[in-house]
């Protein structure tokens, strides 16, 4: 059995109970070097075999998986956030698939979920936003034209774009081509977790040269909505006329 865990955005403590524990059984641990906070390892034996995958291919890594699984060993694929979002497991389930070897999901905190923590802010603001897209700009891999920011940025809910912080002059540019102005408020949150985490509001006119004053061009959302101004309509759900399941409203 392979393990893939979701490493949360970076914070030790932000890993799951189940994922922590996976680490602790662990034969061998494959991470994405690159992303995952290493402090995590911590949670792994001394006699744990790592790799990282950052200096890995997929052919490679999957040769790790395939013989850890045929020696019997337990095994875990570390992932940053959730594996389910810009992880590239599909295409190692594929491989596992082919192979007969039978894999789980252990999922974990994404970091567009720590990013929002970081800001005290709540994606789905009634009035203002009831929807979340998370995306990247296109760049040595390509997204479907359908998808672009342009494109995606006509909605004006609240967006989350990932891998982009290197693209900030393009990314502003794409955004602006949207519902959204100048003065809508964006954030580049740097590190969410971590120890090193940096917080940066600004205006989206102001994206790309907040993002140069402040050193940011990697490892970095970029939020963008009118959820950021952190004023909405108050929620039906716990407004005193409003009749549930459990609570008779009043007038």
């Amino acid at each position: 059995m392979i393990h893939f865990v979701g490493a949360g955005p970076g914070a030790q403590d932000l890993v799951t109970v189940r994922g922590a524990e996976l680490l602790k059984k662990a034969d061998v641990v494959v991470y994405a070097g690159s992303l995952v906070n290493p402090v995590l390892l911590g949670f792994c034996r001394e006699d744990c075999r790592i790799y990282n995958s950052a200096e890995m291919t997929l052919e490679e890594t999957n040769a790790v998986l395939t013989e850890a699984d045929r020696a019997g060993r337990i095994c875990v694929r570390l992932h940053t956030g959730d594996p389910c979002v810009f992880g590239a497991i599909r295409e190692q389930m594929n491989l596992l698939d082919a192979a007969g070897i039978k894999y789980d999901v252990t999922p974990g905190v994404s970091s567009f979920c720590a990013a929002a923590a970081a800001l005290d802010a709540e994606y789905t603001l009634p009035g203002v936003s009831q929807s979340v897209i998370l995306t990247r700009m296109a760049g040595r891999t390509p997204v479907p034209e359908k998808e672009s920011i342009a494109s995606l940025a006509q909605h004006g809910c609240s967006m989350v774009i990932f891998l982009s912080a290197g693209m900030l002059d393009q990314l502003q540019e794409a955004l602006l081509q949207g519902a959204y102005t100048e003065e809508t408020p964006a954030a580049i949150v740097y590190k969410a977790s971590w120890p090193e985490e940096r917080v940066v509001r600004t205006a989206l006119g102001r994206l790309a040269k907040t993002g140069a004053e402040n050193g940011i061009s990697k490892t970095a959302l970029v939020l963008v909505g009118d959820f950021l101004r952190q004023e909405g309509e108050r929620s039906r759900l716990y407004d005193p006329s409003f009749t549930t399941q459990f609570r008779e409203g009043k007038a």
